[in-house]
């Protein structure tokens, strides 16, 4: 297939890659190896959940640096037989002993960034296993084959894997070398591995075999084998030698955390969006931040605006600092927090915050509102306010003919953040970095079972009330920033929908970040030089602090649709991974 070359102009109108259209399925993913298991998942007589399954465990083993099979998983599923969409909970818990003065016991005056103390339940698996359990049609056997093979017989290394800016192989070397069980696969004979070399990690392998084994040994309907699966992991021998690598380094974790770890099911967060329906996942997760910003945005007539002209920029920009002053002063888990999300996305609130919005200057301070009175700004003596995106995540998406449709993000285990367990070969998460200790009235203060919040944002959307698209991205705080770019590309503007992903993007940083030191950088906005100069030069007079970056370089959108007139399907992914070497994404459409 021949492709024109990368060039400066980047308008969203003239797509570097072709549309991918199909009737059988369609997948996004972050690796061409990913994208292959989910196809074959299809083919087999699997669903688009088996499909994102099979993808997502791929994922773990080829993108360990973005993400293993130790991290979570937040998914929202579209079942079209039951004609509804679930969201599965797949954020990681706190241990019982996580509190802020078990912290400040040990010294520290904010969460740590790395290593076990910032480890929670490991999530992920509970919410792979719950999804093909309920709605799957595949073992664990056929779904997880191709990443037991490739962990077993190896995988060729990816530019990424080693050459990723601060977090690749070769960034993390010395670190790694500090980390027995960590050099022992990504360091093989002790060097950092050649891109194109094939890497074995034969402890993961051993995991995967020990899962196919409690299977194997179950009896009865497939769900109870997959039940079985289940309990061998989080009550079994994988929770035991977890507990124990915790134990040897002073952590936190034990095995009654794990037997009490619920992936719930629950409703997801949706708002009527012009002829669209949006829909996120709950507010441990950032999700809700887009549709906060779309119940905004209704009250502006973007297509006389302009599609990325400068009063579109910055009406989009100061739209993100409102919602992200929220998500900083609302958002947590709403087991533990009060969090007034009916209120965060009622139209009458988004109209209030709507008038905040100065046309001609960009706003210094951060500015919640006041949700449960409907005013535009919480006094500000109770705000609560902070002291670069992180691009540790990957993104699944599937559909399949009957009209199924999934969006996974998958992220955490990264192998830079804790050592790989030995007799695992994967690592944990290190979400847990995201809690604070302090203020205690904080949303987000770390709690025994709690969950933290997290930036890791899977989307579905209808057009019209019938299923119309899944996607997703990677890249922390900014992930729902561009996510709702590329909504508003799609409903406002008519783009297709590869189109609507290389649109040039942008991102602000004016608000705390999720990961510690959750830095705030008022007015500061990134944006790809590809807007134009005039709309640079126009942005600066109104105020925004602007770090212009090169065309490219915003963005890793992946997505997949489905026609709600036709019924013919489409993939596309992000050439800005293309582009950046090490941020490779797939799209498959049949």
């Amino acid at each position: 297939m021949s492709k024109r070359a990368f060039g400066t102009e980047q308008t969203g109108r003239n797509p570097y890659f072709p549309r991918l259209l199909g009737t059988h399925g369609a997948v996004a993913t972050h690796h061409y190896l990913s994208a292959q298991a989910a196809r074959d998942a299809l083919l087999a007589g699997g669903n688009a959940i088996d499909a994102a399954v099979a993808a997502t465990l791929v994922e773990g083993v080829v993108n360990a640096n973005m993400y293993t099979i130790g991290g979570e998983c937040p998914m929202l599923i579209y079942l079209a037989q039951e004609r509804r969409v679930v969201s599965v909970n797949g954020n990681m818990t706190a241990p019982g002993a996580a509190t802020p003065a078990e912290f400040r016991r040990r010294g520290l005056s904010d969460m740590p960034d790395e290593n076990i103390l910032c480890a929670g339940v490991p999530s992920g698996v509970a919410a792979l296993l719950t999804a093909l359990m309920r709605w799957g049609r595949l073992t664990f056997a056929e779904v997880a084959a191709t990443a037991r093979d490739y962990a077993r017989e190896g995988f060729p290394v990816h530019k990424g894997l080693v050459l990723q800016p601060k977090y690749g192989i070769a960034a993390c070397a010395e670190k790694f070398r500090r980390w027995k069980g960590t050099a022992s696969v990504y360091l093989p004979g002790g060097q950092v591995p050649k891109i194109g070399s094939l890497l074995r990690n034969p402890a993961l392998a051993d995991f995967f075999d020990t899962l196919l084994a409690a299977e194997q040994r179950a009896r009865g309907k497939r769900e109870r084998r997959l039940q079985a699966v289940y309990d061998e992991f989080y009550r079994g021998s994988i929770a035991a030698e977890i507990e124990r690598f915790s134990t040897e380094r002073d952590g936190l974790l034990r095995m009654e955390d794990f037997a009490r770890y619920d992936p719930r099911i629950e409703e997801p967060a949706r708002l009527d969006y012009r002829n669209a329906t949006v829909f996120k996942c709950g507010p441990e997760n950032q999700g809700p931040v887009t549709l906060q910003g779309l119940s905004i945005l209704e009250n502006f007539d973007l297509r006389a605006v302009g599609h990325n002209s400068a009063g579109y920029v910055h009406t989009v920009a100061e739209t993100l600092k409102l919602t992200y002053a929220d998500r900083e002063q609302y958002y947590g888990d709403p087991r533990y927090v009060y969090v007034p999300l009916a209120g965060l996305l009622s139209k009458g609130y988004g109209r209030t915050r709507a008038g905040l919005i100065d046309p001609a200057r960009a706003e210094p301070a951060l500015r919640p509102g006041n949700p449960l009175t409907g005013e535009a700004l919480l006094p500000e003596a109770q705000r609560l306010a902070g002291r670069t995106w992180g691009d540790g995540t990957v993104h699944v998406d599937t559909i399949d003919s009957e009209g199924n449709l999934a969006s996974f993000t998958p992220s955490g285990g990264w192998i830079r953040s804790q050592e790989v367990i030995p007799a695992l070969g994967f690592a944990l998460s290190n979400r847990m970095q995201t809690f604070y200790l302090g203020p205690a009235h904080h949303p987000n203060v770390v709690a025994p079972g709690k969950r933290p919040r997290t930036t890791i944002s899977p989307t579905l959307v209808f057009r019209e009330g019938k299923p119309w698209i899944a996607y997703g991205s990677m890249g922390g705080d900014q992930q729902d920033q561009w996510m709702l770019q590329f909504v508003l590309n799609m409903v406002d503007f008519g783009m297709t929908l590869q189109e609507a992903i290389e649109a040039p993007k942008f991102s602000s940083e004016h608000f705390p970040g999720f990961f510690a030191p959750h830095d705030f950088i008022p007015n500061r906005l990134r944006i790809e030089s590809s807007v134009g100069q005039p709309v640079l030069e126009e942005l600066g007079r109104r105020g925004h602090d602007l770090e212009v970056s090169p065309p490219w370089t915003e963005g890793y959108l992946l997505a997949a649709a489905i026609d709600p007139e036709t019924g013919l399907l489409e993939a596309g992914c992000d050439p800005r991974g293309e582009k950046s070497e090490v941020f490779p994404a797939f799209a498959l459409a049949w």
